[in-house]
């Protein structure tokens, strides 16, 4: 872990998404964070210690899903994949489908009929273990990355703490690196690829982030001022923090709850309608960002994400007071 000397600084930003308004100044105590997201390896280390069952691999109720055929509810996760072609870009629902077994150990289930990011070939089921280790786990829920936490002796970082953490030091700037998505120097004269996102047309041709189609094993890419690793990119991370439309400012609104004091768990809950399962803020942006459908590989931006829900781009790193 990597100790981060804690200070205010603004959070937020008015320049790209209404949920990432407004900005405003936020302070944090000392902490200590996981230098990169937690790894395959390190997520099966916890199973084999514990027998951990994840939410992805128990067994469905059927009283939670009215309506639906029971030959259906297998367990699983969404996994990603790519479209044939252009697609309408407000409809998720064509990039995403249920995939049967996905799991840590699986994350793009069992049946093998995922597209391969790079030509649209079929494969086969991915081993994670044995060949994604050193990638970041994925298809894990907020539960999930909860009980590895406590089982670490550490906990899941606030909403505050992790966007404080991915700016290293540079207050205000759009990347967890500057101003600059592609940075020049003598070495990289055209600019650097500073982290693993979407290169291509989204959802349907990904050219690869330096070699990598989907996750790349965690340190792949630089790190930023606090020498944390994936601090944007290659994964989304699960944060404690409940997800509302904007930010909810100190002192500004009643019903606000400072996301940088702990416990936050009072802070307004925001769900999908009807749905009984609240949502947290992911933080961070993914492998699936683009900047042509979602510009959010960058420290303030922010993702609600239902507690229960389990995907092949959502990882988690871990926190620990100082």
């Amino acid at each position: 872990m990597i100790r981060i000397e804690g200070g205010t600084f603004r959070m937020g930003s008015n320049e790209f998404y209404a949920d990432e308004t407004p900005v405003h100044e936020r302070t944090v105590a000392d902490f200590e964070l996981d230098a990169h997201p937690v790894t395959v390896a390190q997520f099966a280390a916890f199973v084999e210690a514990t027998g951990y069952v994840t939410v992805a691999e128990r067994a469905l109720d059927p009283a939670d899903f009215p309506g639906a055929d029971p030959a259906d509810l297998v367990p699983g996760g969404l996994v990603f994949t790519p479209t044939p072609g252009p697609v309408d870009l407000r409809d998720w629902r064509q990039w995403w489908r249920w995939g049967a077994g996905a799991s840590w150990r699986h994350p793009f289930g069992l049946d093998g009929d995922a597209a391969a990011p790079a030509a649209g070939q079929p494969f086969s089921p991915v081993d994670a273990l044995a060949e994604r280790a050193d990638h970041p786990v994925t298809q894990v829920s907020f539960e999930d990355a909860s009980a590895y936490a406590a089982w670490a002796g550490k906990r899941l970082p606030t909403e505050t703490e992790l966007e404080y953490a991915a700016r290293g030091g540079l207050d205000g700037a759009r990347f967890a690196w500057g101003d600059e998505e592609f940075p020049r120097d003598d070495e990289h004269p055209d600019g650097r690829l500073m982290t693993n996102r979407w290169q291509g047309s989204f959802p349907y041709r990904n050219t690869g982030a330096a070699g990598w189609w989907g996750t790349s094993p965690v340190g792949s890419f630089p790190a930023n001022g606090y020498g944390l690793s994936d601090v944007t990119g290659n994964v989304w991370e699960w944060t404690t923090d409940y997800y509302t439309e904007r930010h909810l400012v100190p002192g500004a609104d009643a019903a606000a709850v400072d996301a940088g004091a702990r416990p936050n768990l009072l802070a307004a809950a925001s769900a999908e309608p009807g749905s009984r399962i609240p949502r947290r803020v992911l933080k961070g942006g993914s492998h699936l960002c683009s900047p042509d459908y979602c510009l959010r590989y960058r420290p303030s931006a922010r993702s609600p994400q239902a507690d229960d829900t389990a995907t092949s781009h959502i990882g988690f790193r871990c926190a620990r007071d100082a």
